[in-house]
């Protein structure tokens, strides 16, 4: 592939960012204004100056967009990190969180807005949890292979290293939903990556 070749990729790939934002931006607008049955496709996709088919392109329904992306792992050479790590499992991990959500925390103003809906219709929060049991059991898995890093004789003990790799993946993400309510809350930190550092420090403390 050429440079112009991914020059044009990366054009392509910026217009594809700024559609699906403008598609989830005026969810969130016209949901504020009228609530959510109050909202059809067509609405959003005139606000988005594009046309339904292209709404369902990016999105199978308006909630779909409402929720937002789910939390991906972040680059391959930051989970080797954390797997071959050598400082406390949280400490590491944390980093791979806040990596997780990079992409999702550029966009402050749409996170905050949606949050502050999402909160009034529990069904849809109960849908955005659902999207993040994916990350949860990719997490989990990162986190055995750390355990085994550290403890080789783990691999011999499925049962063992299933328990302990839960234990943590679940301690974590407490420590995260704990940074989300904070900072839906607006307590602190007005950056949720910040707000994800200092719920993790806490952990720590009380670890230690």
């Amino acid at each position: 592939m050429t440079s112009v070749d991914l020059a044009e990729l990366g054009l392509r790939e910026r217009k594809r960012l700024a559609t699906r934002r403008a598609i989830q931006l005026a969810v969130v607008d016209l949901v504020s204004e009228r609530g959510l049955d109050g909202v059809t496709v067509d609405e959003i996709s005139r606000v988005a100056d594009v046309s339904p088919r292209t709404f369902f392109n990016y999105f199978a329904s308006k909630e779909e967009a409402m929720l937002g992306d789910a939390p991906v792992l972040p680059s391959v050479g930051l989970v080797e990190t954390f797997v071959h790590g050598t400082g406390q499992i949280f400490d590491d991990l944390s980093v791979v969180i806040i990596g997780s959500t990079e992409k999702s925390m550029a966009d402050i103003d749409m996170m905050q807005r949606r949050h502050r809906l999402l909160t009034q219709y529990p069904e849809l929060l109960a849908a955005r949890m659902a999207t993040m049991r994916k990350f949860e059991g990719e997490v989990d898995a990162i986190v055995a292979e750390r355990l085994v890093h550290d403890d080789p004789s783990l691999a011999s003990r499925d049962k063992e290293l299933e328990r302990r790799a839960r234990l943590v993946t679940l301690v974590a993400f407490a420590a995260m939903r704990h940074a989300w309510t904070t900072w839906g809350s607006g307590e602190q930190a007005s950056h949720l990556a910040e707000r994800l550092r200092e719920s993790f420090g806490e952990l720590r403390t009380l670890f230690t």
